[in-house]
């Protein structure tokens, strides 16, 4: 009886005795999330770096340990195979892999990033003055894994313009290396997204000025059939220096995914944290409109968000 009750020791508690899942992450309790960002000198890791401080701000048990990556397409993979909980993922790439998935576990959407108009900039006092000069021109168009880029290859294409023909693409190895290449003229144009992008703000701060460029008015609508996931998008004037009109534009929004089976728990607390951590992280990024989990709802279907954040925008929509 003895031998047979401390096998029954040695076994556990009962299933029943098991903690309930919410109660694994606890307010109080230290969370760590490895978040996938991008190279250097591009949005993402600005904007990985700000999310990081402010939630520390606000609850200093939520931890996120940034990881440089190549951008969109290896945070998906980095995703699929779990070695990261978090990547941060453009539009583009990140409705292609949430329409393509298959039943749950899945990757899911756990929080917007921000609103990205796509523009091109280039130097105010270059030969580029209108998207057509774009044309047999050398354009950096960003890395080779980031969702700017495929955005710019579909500006490109609604605009009438070739990608690979029509102007001489230049694919970064790191996001900041481009507005060195306008400055010594080894690039005639750079495409980037979002008003606080890191490149844009760059070039419009150096010597001579920046102008920026959407596409002609008449492809938008073309641009916007070829891609689900842009938006139509205004530049306000003066968004960035010298800029004296409104740009008319396409975007998208970036999204903070969450691998397969990630915690609902750890999710339910790093959303509240992010909602609770909007102003500081409007102060770390003015230049851009601070993620709020309620953007989802106009910028998602709701089968792709993460149940834990599906359950909190329910519960805050409460009056």
């Amino acid at each position: 009886m003895i031998a047979v009750l401390a096998l029954l020791g040695l076994a556990g508690p009962p299933a029943h005795a098991e903690e309930p899942l919410a109660e694994k992450h606890r307010a109080g309790e230290n969370l760590h999330l490895v978040l996938a960002t991008a190279t250097p000198g591009g949005g993402f890791p600005a904007y990985g770096e700000a999310l990081a401080a402010a939630i520390r701000e606000v609850n200093p048990d939520i931890t996120l340990d940034l990881r440089a990556s190549k951008g969109s397409t290896e945070n998906l993979d980095l995703l699929r195979s779990g070695q990261v909980d978090l990547g941060l993922v453009q539009g583009e790439y990140a409705y292609e892999a949430l329409a393509g998935q298959g039943a749950a576990p899945a990757i899911a959407v756990v929080a917007p990033v921000y609103a990205a108009p796509g523009l091109f900039v280039v130097p105010a006092d270059g030969p580029v003055t209108a998207f057509t000069d774009l044309r047999g021109r050398p354009v950096a168009l960003g890395t080779r894994s980031s969702g700017l880029t495929a955005m710019a290859r579909t500006i490109l294409r609604g605009a009438g313009l070739d990608p690979e023909q029509d102007i001489r693409p230049i694919l970064l190895d790191h996001a900041g290396d481009g507005p060195a290449m306008l400055r010594d003229g080894r690039a005639a144009a750079l495409f980037g997204g979002g008003t606080g992008w890191p490149g844009f703000r760059a070039v419009a701060q150096a010597p001579g000025g920046a102008r920026f460029l959407g596409p002609p008015a008449g492809a938008i609508p073309a641009i916007l059939a070829a891609s689900p996931s842009l938006r139509r998008m205004t530049v306000p004037p003066a968004t960035f220096p010298g800029q004296t009109e409104a740009i008319d534009t396409v975007g998208s929004w970036s999204f903070v995914l969450g691998k397969p089976g990630l915690d609902p728990a750890a999710v339910a607390r790093l959303v509240a944290a992010i909602d609770k951590a909007k102003p500081a992280l409007a102060r770390r990024l003015p230049n851009e409109r601070p993620s709020d989990p309620r953007d989802l709802a106009a910028a998602v279907p709701a089968e792709w968000l993460h149940p834990a954040t599906a359950s909190y925008l329910r519960q805050t929509d409460q009056p």
